[in-house]
């Protein structure tokens, strides 16, 4: 085994002290604007954006779910039907729980694509209106 000498030992070393206090200056600058650079460079995850690919997943699952929801619509419309509601009044009443389902599957998707931007008041706002007002209405139109 040979023997360690201080060049095969490349561990941590402090940098000579400044003798002036501008070059003191000049280091503290240069030492800022490494470690305020050097995360962006080794982070492997800053490097990747995948906002595209999260944006078209986000989309094909909204349509599925948008799908279904169409099913459950007409579900909910024929079971009103079985209870003696008029058919324009239950279609009425389904199309209303179309619109809050779909609302509220595009808020949950649009905080799961970009929670950061899509979770503010202005995107999550009107959704949740429109969906509490399709909710609400779902319900007084299914009346007799």
């Amino acid at each position: 085994m040979a023997q360690d000498t201080p060049k095969d030992n490349a561990g941590f070393t402090l940098p000579a002290p400044a003798s002036t206090p501008t070059e003191a200056s000049v280091a503290a600058a240069s030492a800022t604007t490494a470690s305020v650079e050097a995360p962006a460079t080794l982070d492997p995850a800053s490097a990747t954006d995948t906002s595209a690919r999260d944006t078209l997943i986000g989309g094909a699952v909204l349509l599925l779910l948008l799908i279904a929801f169409f099913f459950a619509k007409n579900a909910y419309a024929n079971g009103l039907v079985g209870k003696r509601l008029p058919p324009n009044k239950a279609n009425a009443s389904g199309w209303w729980l179309f619109i809050f389902l779909a609302s509220l599957a595009t808020a949950v998707v649009l905080a799961a694509v970009n929670a950061h931007k899509f979770l503010a008041p202005l995107f999550m706002g009107p959704l949740l209106l429109v969906g509490l007002v399709a909710l609400v209405l779902t319900f007084t139109s299914s009346r007799n």
